[in-house]
């Protein structure tokens, strides 16, 4: 079993300039995976303004992705459709081709969030989906997983930049002392900045994942 993740830029026609947008998306990948190693496949850019990857395991693809998403900056917003099950790869004469249900799945999960993000949640940025032939006793865990993808991203979407930096350290375990020195505030502003975002409950939520990937 694989879980493949496509990721778009949100609103990619509005952006002023595409190329540094790309370039920074680039640099954000780079900066998550040297942080957080778990991706089997780094998302990476395949076409126009879409990314593609692949992780060995749910709770690694969520943590990843939640990291990514607090490293963006405030330019830059993608949506994720993640996909559960077995890749086919197709092989070429000069690469190789990602296809099967793991990917049928991500494309039908990245079209719901779209969906969702149009009507009843503006701020969903995530969906997961179980590709064909997988184990439909995993139907009650898509559903607690889906639900709290969505209670994420109601709160990350409404971070300001700095307070998804904040968090973002604090994932990692870092001080709110030496955050603030990074930052150039007092130890105080920080911990008004990540109570006001909601971000203990993200710091947790990251920590339960991360344990899940360790296990």
């Amino acid at each position: 079993m694989t879980i493949a993740v496509i990721a778009d830029i949100v609103a990619s026609r509005q952006l002023a300039d595409r190329a540094a947008a790309q370039k920074r998306l680039a640099e954000t990948v780079d900066r998550v995976q040297r942080d957080h190693a778990v991706a089997a496949v780094p998302l990476s850019a395949v076409v126009g303004d879409e990314l593609q990857g692949e992780f060995s395991t749910l709770p690694a693809a969520m943590s990843w992705l939640l990291l990514f998403r607090l490293a963006l900056p405030d330019e830059v917003d993608c949506r994720f459709g993640i996909g559960i099950g077995e890749v086919r790869p197709i092989a070429l004469d000069d690469r190789t081709i990602p296809e099967g249900p793991a990917w049928w799945a991500a494309r039908a999960a990245i079209e719901h969030v779209e969906h969702l993000q149009q009507r009843a949640a503006p701020l969903a940025r995530t969906w997961i989906e179980l590709g064909e032939g997988e184990d439909a006793s995993m139907a009650d865990a898509l559903a607690l997983a889906n639900a709290y993808a969505l209670s994420r991203d109601q709160l990350v979407s409404a971070m300001s930049e700095r307070a998804r930096r904040l968090t973002y350290g604090r994932c990692l375990g870092r001080s709110q002392r030496r955050l603030a020195e990074s930052e150039g505030i007092t130890q105080s502003a920080v911990s008004q900045t990540l109570s006001a975002a909601g971000s203990a409950a993200i710091v947790e939520g990251f920590a339960a994942l991360s344990s899940g990937v360790r296990s």
